[in-house]
């Protein structure tokens, strides 16, 4: 695609999922000049659910795309735990697990991620198939070098680009220094609906191991996840997907319940999507011209299920800090000075709160389903309320 350079402040932006055409948006109402790369060859559709809750409400409320998000909604109904063999403990709804108070919006990660693109890609220049190679920080601009070949020049450099950011690569150096390691590894993929699944989730777990699947409608595929307790990260087997299913196989030898046919899915899945459980913890989320957003620069981990509200947030945020601001770097400095106890609460959520879900030992089983039988608050109830709503959303406005 050829593009021309506005007068406007030009953005690079890297990543397409959440984070990176939600600051896309912001960045064009602000009247910024903003192209997105992305290494996949088109917007990533489908996908497990992702809740949007609390202070990213007023985002997607902002950006008009509330309507459009309830309408996708897929109202999971029902959330039941079994034990180890695989009698149900407990059936309920998901708020009372989750915490939230009923205006949550609970949506496929891809129609979150169409309905961002749909928003932003007639102002704004996408470019699908290439990445960030390198960049050079010149002080006045970013000389950027793409994986395709190609060289642009940009006044600032975001990346959006997730847990394991390129860009916070290139820029901050390699990940193991900004990484913490939650104790866990899982399996997702997907897999035919045979259970009679429909709007509902089902979690099975012994000390150390859980194994859960969910559906959203009854002619839809089920997603199915193995998820288990390491004490070290099995970083061998990120290379290697033979490996991955060895390791998960081991690791499951339970004949109870739909684990065994669970573990023969993810034998054969062709959309197996294998990582570790961990967030990203770093002392600044920008470096000269560059910054960060979203996972790329605070990772929650899915046992928060705060990745893409927080995502929204943040790049709200830095938007219109970078609007408001006209230099960048205490545009930067401001974007973390409001972040940065939104993103450690949320964080928290997933170090006090994993226990419902993926309970190390048998005295945290016992007690999850003893809460769970009794009716009395989970971990997660009241700490999750806080901190979905703990940042009230700065007014910014259209600035430029």
């Amino acid at each position: 695609m050829t593009h021309t350079r506005s007068a406007s402040p030009t953005v690079l932006v890297s990543g397409a999922s959440i984070a990176g055409p939600a600051l896309a948006y912001w960045l064009d109402h602000h009247g910024f000049d903003v192209t997105v790369v992305e290494k996949a060859s088109r917007i990533r559709g489908g996908g497990y659910a992702i809740d949007i809750r609390g202070t990213a409400l007023g985002v997607v409320e902002r950006m008009g795309v509330l309507p459009e998000l309830r309408r996708a909604h897929v109202d999971t109904r029902q959330l039941s735990f079994l034990d180890a063999d695989g009698s149900t403990i407990a059936a309920t709804r998901p708020e009372y697990v989750l915490g939230d108070e009923g205006h949550d919006i609970e949506v496929r990660r891809g129609d979150l991620a169409d309905s961002l693109y749909r928003l932003t890609r007639d102002s704004v220049e996408y470019v699908f198939g290439d990445s960030i190679a390198g960049l050079d920080d010149r002080g006045d601009h970013v000389d950027v070098t793409f994986q395709g070949g190609g060289r642009r020049r940009f006044d600032l450099v975001v990346g959006a680009d997730g847990l394991h950011s390129n860009t916070r690569g290139l820029v901050f150096g390699p990940e193991e220094q900004y990484h913490r390691y939650l104790g866990r590894a899982f399996a997702g993929f997907t897999l035919p609906n045979d259970f009679g699944l429909e709007r509902e989730a089902v979690i099975w777990n012994v000390p150390g191991r859980g194994a859960a699947i969910y559906a959203y409608g009854a002619r839809e595929t089920v997603h199915g996840f193995l998820v288990f307790k390491m004490d070290e990260p099995p970083f061998g087997a990120f290379r290697d997907p033979e490996a991955q299913r060895d390791l998960v196989a081991a690791t499951f030898p339970d004949r109870q319940w739909e684990v065994p046919r669970l573990v023969a899915a993810m034998r054969e899945a062709d959309d197996l999507f294998f990582d570790i459980v961990s967030q990203i913890h770093m002392p600044t989320w920008s470096k000269g011209r560059v910054a960060l957003v979203g996972d790329a620069a605070y990772a929650p981990s899915f046992l928060s299920g705060q990745g893409s509200s927080v995502a929204l947030v943040g790049a709200y945020v830095l938007a219109g800090e970078l609007a408001t601001r006209a230099d960048h770097a205490a545009a930067f400095a401001a974007y973390e000075d409001v972040m940065r106890e939104f993103v450690t609460v949320n964080q928290a959520i997933a170090t006090t709160g994993s226990t419902v879900v993926t309970p190390h030992t048998q005295e945290e089983v016992d007690a999850r389903n003893q809460a769970l039988r009794s009716r009395t608050d989970l971990p997660t109830n009241g700490q999750g309320r806080a901190a979905y709503n703990a940042l009230r959303l700065p007014e910014y406005g259209r600035v430029r």
